[in-house]
């Protein structure tokens, strides 16, 4: 899989881009603020429909434009599809798949295929909870669409329940069952969606684990002293193993054998159990205190925990190890993902950048960004197209 053309219409700092690309390395060359990381942004969002950069799409629209439109050529086996997004603040983005409207822009989701680098990356082991679940479910999302459907429910329910939580005091003050009906309610939803979040993540940790063994002994090159290890960490305390049935959909994503793990039907069970051992707190504090929002992902390197015990190298190490992980895992399921390199170069020492060069040299497609030519490794030689504002001389 390649994007063969890309287009941009009032995104970011561009009011018009056309980019001919090919398979193999393209390098996008320039000084900082040109625009470079725009492009290949660009490129990533159709692949989740959400910026590594910034939270919201609004930042994405050009000053002064109603809307953003990206559309790129990609090549899949052989075949041409010309993909399309309008990103619309404030209201309902759009998408195309040769010219024919989809029902719903996440629609979109899986498509394309992307894994990207970027000095935010460190953000994997050195930041807060909520990155690793973001990258955990970008992953899981990439490999089964219908997931990113599942989040965005539980999301809502999420609000839902904690707005109920919020006003529980006024709520009980109308009398009757209004409060505890309605808990009830949204008690079911989030139990059902967010047990199966909890199984898809469970098993998604559960096959990266030996593919980020392999990668971080490629990147660190410690001789195998110490092996990188993940570890899926639910803020409900796990039910005991009952024999089991393989998890509807991950069998069939790649995700492997289910055995060993909890049915959905004990996950329910655990989860419904937890809130309500909870519910005191939770009414006293207005918020909604477990479940697949407060969840962690334990990041560790021998015996030791990655936060706050690794190097600044070493964490790197992990960060490359865990994307070039997922990049194994999305290639094992039968697609190259296009790799995209956003001037991480720059931040990494002369071995490491040597190192992650060799490693992903082979993709089918690979979008670089350098502020300089001398940031890209030998081994990623290829296309280079040279990126400056049209209004610097």
């Amino acid at each position: 899989m390649y994007v063969s053309h890309l287009t941009l219409h009032g995104y970011r700092s561009y009011d018009t881009l056309e980019v001919p690309l090919e398979a193999g390395v393209t390098s996008f060359v320039g000084r900082n603020g040109q625009g470079k990381t725009n492009i290949v942004e660009a490129v990533d969002y159709l692949s989740r429909l959400t910026s590594h950069r910034v939270a919201s799409d609004t930042p994405l629209v050009k000053q002064g434009a109603e809307q953003a439109v990206i559309r790129a050529a990609v090549v899949k086996e052989g075949r041409e599809a010309l993909i399309e997004v309008e990103i619309n603040p404030g209201r309902s983005n759009r998408a195309r798949v040769n010219r024919s409207p989809l029902p719903r822009s996440r629609d979109l989701v899986g498509i394309v295929r992307t894994v990207l680098f970027s000095p935010e990356d460190l953000a994997l082991v050195k930041g807060e909870p909520t990155d690793r679940r973001r990258f955990l479910d970008d992953l899981m999302v990439l490999r089964t669409p219908r997931m990113a459907g599942v989040k965005a429910d539980y999301e809502r329910v999420l609000r839902q329940r904690n707005a109920l939580l919020k006003n529980a005091a006024a709520d009980r003050r109308r009398g009757g069952d209004y409060f505890d009906s309605t808990l009830s309610v949204w008690n079911e939803q989030l139990v059902r969606l967010g047990a199966e979040l909890t199984a898809f993540r469970a098993a998604l940790v559960d096959d990266l684990v030996p593919l980020l063994a392999q990668a971080y002994a490629a990147v660190a090159k410690d001789g195998g002293r110490n092996e990188a290890t993940l570890a899926y960490q639910p803020s409900v305390p796990a039910p005991s193993v009952e024999p089991v049935e393989p998890v509807e959909d991950v069998g069939a994503a790649g995700t492997g054998d289910a055995g060993g793990r909890p049915t959905r039907e004990a996950l329910e069970r655990a989860f419904l159990g937890e809130l309500d051992r909870r519910r005191p707190e939770e009414v006293q504090r207005g918020i909604t205190l477990v479940g697949p929002h407060r969840d962690e992902l334990g990041l560790a390197v021998g015996t030791l925990p990655v936060k706050g015990y690794a190097s600044h190298g070493e964490s790197w190490s992990f960060a490359l190890a865990m994307r070039l992980a997922s990049y194994d895992l999305l290639r094992a399921d039968g697609d190259d993902p296009i790799l995209i390199l956003d001037d991480v170069f720059a931040e990494l020492d002369t071995d490491r950048r040597e190192r992650l060069a060799e490693l992903v040299a082979g993709a089918e497609q690979v979008l670089v960004t350098a502020a300089v030519d001398a940031d890209v490794p030998a081994a990623l030689r290829g296309a280079r197209v040279e990126v400056r504002r049209a209004e610097q001389p």
